[in-house]
C-alpha cells in the first residue's frame, strides 16, 4: 500500500512539477525584464518628482518605442533614422555588433514573416544527417552544365538565433508540412513537439 502510494505522490509531483515550472520561470523572466526598465528610467524620475513610481519607467520605454516606431513608418523619419545609423557606423565597436543584432531581430519581426518561407529537412552537417531548416530564399545558379534551382536554408544550431546558412539544391530538400510558427516551436523545445509523422497533412 506504501508503495502505491508512493508511486501515486511521485507521479503526480512530477507532473505538477513540469506544469508549474515553466509558468514560473517565464513570469520570473518577465519580472526580471520589468525591473531591469523600470530601474533604468527610475533616477531620472526620482530626480524630477522626489520618489520612484513602480512601472513608471516602463511605461516609459513603452512610449518610447511607440514613438521610435510611428517615427520609422513614414519616409522622413526613415531617413532620419538612417542618418543616425551612418554615424553609429564610424564608432569602431558598435558598428561591429549593430548589423548582425539588427539583422537578427529584423527577420523574427512582424512586418518579416515572410523571411522564412517553409520549413524542410536538409542534410547538414554530412550526408545521411537530416536536420530541420528554413527555407528563406530560392538561388538560380548558372553554370556550364546549365541552369540549376538552390534554396537558401537557414539551420539553427543555438536554439533559433544563431545558426548556419546552407545554399542546396531545392530537389534535395525535403518538406515537412509544418508551418513557420511549427518549425520554431520544434526548435525551441529541443525536438519534443516533432509530430510523428512528416510531412504533417493539412486539414
Amino acid at each position: 500500500m506504501s508503495g502505491s502510494f508512493r508511486n501515486w505522490f511521485k507521479v503526480r509531483f512530477i507532473t505538477g512539477l513540469f506544469s508549474t515550472v515553466p509558468a514560473i520561470a517565464t513570469a520570473w523572466l518577465l519580472w526580471v525584464f520589468w525591473n531591469a526598465i523600470d530601474d533604468f528610467f527610475s533616477p531620472v524620475y526620482s530626480q524630477m518628482i522626489g520618489r520612484r513610481i513602480p512601472g513608471l519607467g516602463f511605461l516609459t520605454a513603452l512610449v518610447i518605442i511607440f514613438i521610435m516606431g510611428t517615427i520609422a513608418r513614414n519616409v522622413f523619419g526613415r531617413r532620419v533614422l538612417a542618418r543616425i545609423e551612418m554615424l553609429f557606423d564610424h564608432v569602431p565597436i558598435f558598428r561591429s555588433i549593430y548589423p548582425s543584432v539588427k539583422q537578427l531581430l529584423e527577420s523574427f519581426s512582424p512586418q518579416k514573416l515572410n523571411s522564412f518561407k517553409s520549413v524542410v529537412l536538409a542534410e547538414h552537417p554530412r550526408k545521411g544527417e537530416y536536420v530541420f531548416g528554413f527555407v528563406t530564399s530560392e538561388v538560380l545558379i548558372e553554370g556550364v552544365e546549365g541552369k540549376r534551382a538552390m534554396v537558401t536554408v537557414f539551420v539553427p544550431t543555438n536554439n533559433l538565433y544563431l545558426g548556419d546558412v546552407i545554399v542546396v539544391p531545392k530537389e534535395d530538400t525535403l518538406p515537412t508540412g509544418l508551418t513557420v510558427e511549427e518549425g520554431i516551436r520544434i526548435i525551441l523545445s529541443a525536438g519534443t513537439a516533432t509530430p510523428s509523422r512528416l510531412p504533417r497533412e493539412r486539414l
